[in-house]
This record gives structure tokens, C-alpha cells and sequence, in this order.
């Protein structure tokens, strides 16, 4: 089993996300728990590309039209909304993370980062949970 470098909280990476409908996502990464270094831990939370026009409590959305900086930054291919009330723990392995179908880090998990100017939206939906 691959286990990849420590990441970064606010890094975006694809992951294997196991719940509600397991496949292949996006999501941002909102801690790292390094105990058992080289063998990380994340808290990630859930992206999605369904239903971006609609947010409840707890998520912010990265449009592709309205935040092309934001966007191109995260390295998503759709707009995509973040949600802090679905939020997992997962070891940062070839379990649940690969590289993107369109790696631009190499061969690495990563898809982008979280732009400086979405943190303001980000805080204010972690702060709604």
C-alpha cells in the first residue's frame, strides 16, 4: 500500500470518499495528524459537483464562472461545493487517495489549494456547523 507525503491543510486532493455514495471526489483537506509519521491521517470534508446552486448550513461552493482564480487554483474540473458537516478521517494512503485523472503535482493525490480569497467563505461554513 502507497502512502503519500504529508499534505497541507487547504490542499484539495481526490480521494475515495466512503460515504454516501462511495467513489472518486474532491475534497479539501481540514487537518492532518502526523502521531504516526510517515503514515498521516486527514480530516477531510466532502466535495461535490450536485447541487452547487443550493448550500445549506456548513457549505461554501467554488464557482467555476464567479471565482476563476478560486477555480483554477482548487484544479477542479466542475463548480464544486464543500461541506464541513460531512467531514471523514482517513489515512492518507492508495486506500483512499490517487492522483487525479489530470495530475498537475505530479504523481501525487493533489488537485490544488484552497485560494486565500475563499478562506473568509470557508470559515464562515465551518463556523455554521
Amino acid at each position: 500500500m502507497e502512502w503519500w507525503p504529508e499534505p497541507t491543510a487547504g490542499d484539495i486532493v481526490w480521494c475515495f470518499y466512503p460515504t454516501p455514495e462511495p467513489k472518486f471526489r474532491p475534497a479539501l483537506i481540514l487537518g492532518v495528524f502526523d502521531e504516526n509519521e510517515p503514515q498521516f491521517e486527514v480530516r477531510v470534508a466532502y466535495g461535490t459537483s450536485q447541487k452547487t446552486d443550493r448550500l445549506f448550513t456548513g457549505e461554501f461552493v467554488i464557482q467555476k464562472e464567479k471565482q476563476q482564480a478560486a477555480y483554477v487554483a482548487a484544479g477542479l474540473s466542475y463548480t464544486t461545493k464543500f461541506n464541513f458537516k460531512r467531514t471523514k478521517v482517513l489515512p492518507f494512503n492508495g486506500d483512499f487517495f490517487i492522483p487525479p485523472p489530470n495530475p498537475r503535482f505530479g504523481n501525487t493525490p493533489k488537485l490544488g489549494l484552497l485560494h486565500p480569497s475563499m478562506m473568509a467563505t470557508a470559515q464562515a461554513a465551518h463556523s455554521g456547523v
